[in-house]
């Protein structure tokens, strides 16, 4: 369950917040605020994984709050004023719906929310019970390549990689017939390093795709099954020329 709460200085808008959070199971209101000094003694008695926060507000507008936060929980805002997005997201915002919204806009936001929520239980729980003196990559031998993880040692050929995501100080590495991806503590910069140039491209800041495994792009994304990576503006230029001599 991830812990939220609800700040809006419009009583009909706080309301609708509610009845809306009710409506999702994995959220639990821990409270409703009319302004950022409610919400601050909130935050520092109670554990709060999310907050929905309005910008426009007296005395403290919701970016100010959020500034003001030592350590800040997940963010979704809720505003009328769309001059605010750019400011939000320089926050590092999950989203910004703007008013009047629907459940369906809302419900959105809170999956987005959840995702990352459950990525970041992930992240806590990897470095709790990793060793990052025993984690490693070694050097590729014979087409495969060691990755140390958990304790554990997984050998896995370099053919097999579809794509490799950056997450803060880990990886996650999807594997062809796998369903869910090696997650080792690693950079991916420093896969980059290892894995051979001739085969595996960096197309985004957060992305590493196997070449060889690439057989759709479409609107600048590279599609894998259900999912797609983005082709970043930096990287667009290479790809392009690789695909263009084959």
């Amino acid at each position: 369950m991830i812990n939220c709460i609800a700040i809006d200085d419009e009583p009909l808008a706080l309301a609708k917040l509610k009845s809306y959070i009710e409506k999702v199971p994995f959220l639990t209101l821990c409270a409703i605020c009319k302004d950022a000094f409610e919400a601050m003694k909130v935050i520092s008695e109670q554990n709060i994984d999310l907050i929905f926060i309005d910008i426009n507000m007296p005395d403290l507008n919701g970016v100010e709050f959020v500034r003001s936060l030592h350590k800040a929980p997940l963010i979704i805002f809720t505003t009328a004023y769309s001059e605010y997005a750019v400011e939000g997201f320089k926050l590092d915002a999950i989203d910004y719906i703007l008013k009047p919204f629907s459940f369906e806009e809302f419900l959105a936001a809170a999956n987005r929310a959840q995702k990352r929520y459950k990525l970041n239980s992930l992240s806590k729980l990897i470095k709790e019970n990793t060793n990052p003196a025993i984690a490693s990559t070694e050097l590729i031998s014979d087409g495969t390549l060691f990755i140390k993880s958990d304790y554990k040692v997984n050998r896995i050929r370099i053919d097999n990689i579809l794509y490799i995501e950056a997450m803060n100080e880990y990886v996650k590495i999807y594997l062809d017939g796998e369903v869910k991806p090696l997650i080792p503590l690693l950079s991916i910069k420093k896969l980059e390093e290892i894995l051979p140039s001739n085969q595996f491209m960096r197309v985004h800041r957060s992305y590493i795709v196997n070449l060889n495994r690439v057989s759709k792009i479409a609107k600048l994304r590279i599609i894998f099954g259900d999912n797609s990576i983005p082709i970043g503006d930096n990287y667009k230029e290479l790809l392009m020329d690789y695909i263009e001599k084959r």
